[in-house]
């Protein structure tokens, strides 16, 4: 993210350090005297992904939590974490599974995931999995070691668990690393090709220029209402002040919105905006039909185009029929397969060029099989429009995303304890040879790598080939959540020797694991974090709630204590403690700040951030609200100054670097590709006719707080994860509200829970992500309890470009389930067996 200065400092060094604390902070300090003069309990200060807490300790156990006073839109998954702090899955011990610990690398990997393991000391776990380092960096080499794995982790600077895993382990020997996510995989590798960065992760227009400018906002596969109610850092909520502003907007008929999405969005019911509905994955074929139109009918900005793109004349020659296929993509030819009318194509295209159009991107429709393509074309007809680099104009790929759009302090923000080993240093392994093989792979490829080592592959203009990894080590990121085709999955972890995973709770990655380590929750521990992750409203203090329960550990201790075992534990930790690391974080934030103040144009030089000590005890700065910023304005005024990071500084409609790769699924300028399977008449539709959205959850953070039984109950179905389906498909099944369905394809199977919702169209029906797996068995193949829809979706790259997952090409039956359900299997602990 790039963000210009403020002028954040101004008016605070005049008051008292109490004038930067928030109005919750303030409370909580006064909640705090008085338990502690009346025996009532202690209410302390922290944060998570769902917003800022203050918490009641009593007895050393969380009694209660309350929104931090300054959140006015807190989320209600704030009512899950004490769900999540004492929950029956929380991992108690240090654990091995029972075959792989009697036989270790010899052992037989069929029975992986039976759930049968035996409890270990931290000494006995802490030395085999240095043994298991060892062996696999002495017996094999750097390339069949794989610990690059990182996601969602906790929140908090200090014991950010990818961070202390990537440098314990670093500092032991050289591994495979990854490169992309799963959440916008394709969209960061097309975009800088187009509009010269990733763009997903990148700061956006400010919401207050939006409600000021725009005429008609265009929510496109994106449902900002769900989905801001977490964030990667403290989550602020501030945009629901700005959606507020916009429904009354939308009431008054001072803005229309308009949402592209073949389903009922949340944000659609809240807001009363309108639909355009689209046959799922169709969205190019529509956005193609429109280009013909502003084209055909000179609704388009020649003048724009001229000026700040390049490649347009290829592009349009495809869309008038002069392309390689001969086909024009006129209204009526993109009509069936889209689902929408010829002239209500006409005039959607009509009313974005009539007046200043904001596009607010999703990202679900680039998690799909040539994903590229969508945000390639969401670009060009931007650029079509001429509305870049205006307020309330132009494209935008993350305003539902860590409160994107709203305005940043321009403060520094505080460091994280560093991933990389400290420079000068090499690992105890200083070896470097992977054998031909690539030392970085794309993340969605990793379980085609572990069943096909020795292939090369296409990606983003190189080739890759796949290392023989044999040993995977992941901590808090839980890539059982994260991957598509679980008994794929199930296939590829028999080729693996050692397992290793450092977490909370049991989770499925932990089920399929050989060695698990038992690692603390966020609140079980201090830290501190960036309040607002966009916004970067203040620095918050992340105060210990409770100690650690049972015998788990710190990411910070676990990972110390592994690096004595070859003696460079000091080394690691900077010979600093936890509290060290805090202060050592906000010291450094603090005289940051002191020097912006002192920068030329900034105030005096003298930071308005407290001490430590008074940090510590208040508990949060606020540096105040920020200023309101126009995303590629800089670009419009001076292309040539301002160049975008494409190979020729402008837009590119169509791109001469993609061409060079000869790919034959992602080509020099977007285009429509049918997919590998479709509802709606595409292929497999005759099978499987029901089309599988698995999109972010409502009531969780992906599989985080899942586990939490009080806040899952509000939300499940005879125990199961709900499957949203429309009445018309769930009559013509013979399935009622509540039912318990069978939702299966070629791929595999699970149990659900069924809601009928009008929300959903004939042919749409929805599981969330991040549903626990739970199979009753290690077989491949088996049901899965309780539902998650990764047991389902596809395992193919989106393109040869960037070989993202394509978990939303999915496609389904659903049956109403007769019979003795089985127990759900994915919550709780294992099997404790004796050795």
């Amino acid at each position: 993210m790039t963000i210009s200065r403020r002028s954040f400092l101004k008016g605070a060094m005049a008051g008292s350090a109490a004038s930067l604390i928030g109005p919750g902070l303030l409370a909580s300090s006064a909640l705090a005297a008085e338990g502690a003069e009346v025996g009532l309990g202690v209410w302390k200060t922290s944060g998570s992904h769902w917003g800022a807490l203050n918490a009641l300790v009593k007895g050393g156990k969380v009694a209660e939590i309350k929104p931090f006073g300054a959140d006015r839109h807190p989320t209600e998954m704030l009512n899950g974490i004490k769900g999540l702090i004492y929950n029956p899955s929380r991992i108690r011990y240090p654990m091995a599974r029972l075959e792989w610990l009697k036989h270790r690398q010899d052992a037989d990997r069929t029975t992986r995931g039976d759930n049968r393991f035996v409890r270990l000391t931290w000494d006995a776990a802490l030395d085999l999995f240095h043994e298991e380092l060892e062996r696999t960096q002495t017996d094999y080499g750097p390339w069949a070691l794989y610990a690059g794995a990182t996601g969602w982790r906790q929140t908090g600077q200090v014991h950010s668990c990818g961070n202390h895993m990537q440098r314990a382990v670093a500092m032991h020997g050289h591994f495979v690393k990854k490169v992309g996510d799963y959440s916008t995989g394709a969209g960061q590798v097309i975009l800088p090709y187009v509009l010269g960065s990733t763009e997903v992760y990148s700061q956006g227009t400010s919401w207050p220029l939006i409600l000021e400018n725009s005429k008609t906002v265009v929510l496109w596969g994106n449902d900002p209402y769900k989905n801001l109610q977490v964030g990667w850092n403290c989550e602020t909520h501030e945009s629901y002040a700005y959606l507020e502003q916009l429904k009354a907007k939308v009431a008054d008929g001072s803005i229309r919105v308009i949402s592209v999405d073949p389903v009922r969005t949340k944000t659609q019911n809240y807001l009363g905006c309108e639909q355009l509905y689209l046959n799922p994955m169709t969205d190019v074929a529509f956005m193609l039909a429109m280009a013909y139109t502003l084209y055909n009918e000179e609704l388009y900005s020649q003048e724009f185009i001229d000026a700040y793109a390049l490649g347009f004349d290829d592009f349009i020659a495809y869309v008038q029929g002069e392309g390689d296929d001969g086909e024009a993509k006129t209204p009526e030819w993109a009509a069936p397969i889209c689902g929408v009318d010829a002239e209500q194509i006409r005039d959607f295209a009509r009313l974005l060029a009539a007046d200043r159009t904001q596009l607010l991107f999703g990202w679900a429709i680039q998690r799909q099989q040539h994903g590229e393509q969508p945000y390639w074309m969401g670009a060009v007809l931007a650029t079509m429009l001429g509305q870049i680099g205006l307020p309330g104009g132009g494209i935008s790929y993350g305003h539902h995303y860590s409160s994107i759009g709203v305005p940043s302090s321009g403060a520094s923000a505080p460091g994280a304890f560093p991933r990389n080993v400290d420079a000068g240093k090499t690992p105890e392994h200083d070896n470097t040879d992977f054998q031909g093989a690539a030392s970085t792979i794309p993340v969605a490829r990793w379980i085609d790598c572990l069943l096909n080592p020795g292939e090369t592959i296409q990606y983003n203009g190189s080739e890759v080939v796949f290392p023989d990894i044999r040993m995977c080590v992941f901590s808090g990121c839980n890539p059982w959540h994260h991957h598509q085709d679980h008994n794929r999955m199930k296939q590829a972890f028999r080729k693996l020797e050692t397992v290793v995973t450092i977490d909370y709770a049991w989770n499925a990655t932990c089920r399929f694991s050989d060695l698990v380590l038992p690692a603390c929750t966020q609140f079980e521990r201090n830290d501190l974090d960036v309040y607002g992750s966009y916004s970067n409203r203040g620095v918050l203090a992340m105060h210990k709630l409770v100690d650690p329960l049972f015998h788990s550990r710190s990411d910070f201790d676990i990972f110390t204590d592994l690096c004595r075992r070859f003696g460079r534990d000091e080394e690691y930790r900077q010979e600093l403690d936890e509290m060290g690391w805090v202060k050592k974080l906000y010291d450094e934030c603090r005289e940051a700040n002191t020097a912006l103040s002192a920068a030329p144009g900034g105030d005096e030089p003298t930071s308005s951030m407290p001490d430590f000590a008074t940090f510590w005890k208040d508990g949060y700065v606020d540096f105040g609200p920020g200023e309101n910023w126009v995303r590629h304005a800089d670009f419009r005024q001076a292309p040539e100054v301002n160049a975008l990071g494409t190979p020729s500084g402008f837009i590119e409609i169509s791109s001469r670097k993609i061409g060079r790769y000869e790919y034959d699924d992602c080509q020099a300028h977007p285009r429509w590709m049918e997919k590998a399977e479709r509802s709606h008449g595409g292929p497999g539709s005759d099978r499987y006719p029901l089309w599988l959205q698995s999109v972010h959850p409502d009531k969780r953070l992906h599989s985080q707080m899942c586990e939490s039984e009080a806040l899952r109950a509000t939300y499940a179905v005879q125990g199961r994860e709900p499957i949203f389906i429309g009445p018309e498909d769930a009559e013509a099944r013979g399935i009622q509200d509540g039912d318990l369905v069978r939702v299966y394809n070629d791929r595999g199977q699970l149990l659900a829970g069924a809601v009928v919702s009008d929300d959903f169209p004939s042919g749409v029906v929805r599981i969330q992500e991040g549903a626990w797996y739970g199979p009753v068995g290690p077989e491949i193949g088996a049901l899965d309890t309780y539902g998650d829809p990764n047991t389902l979706t596809l395992d193919v790259g989106t393109s040869k470009l960037a070989q993202a997952p394509s978990a939303n090409t999915c496609v389904v039956e659903i049956e109403r389930f007769e019979g003795e359900a089985p127990a759900v299997t994915a919550f709780g602990g294992p099997i404790t067996v004796d050795v």
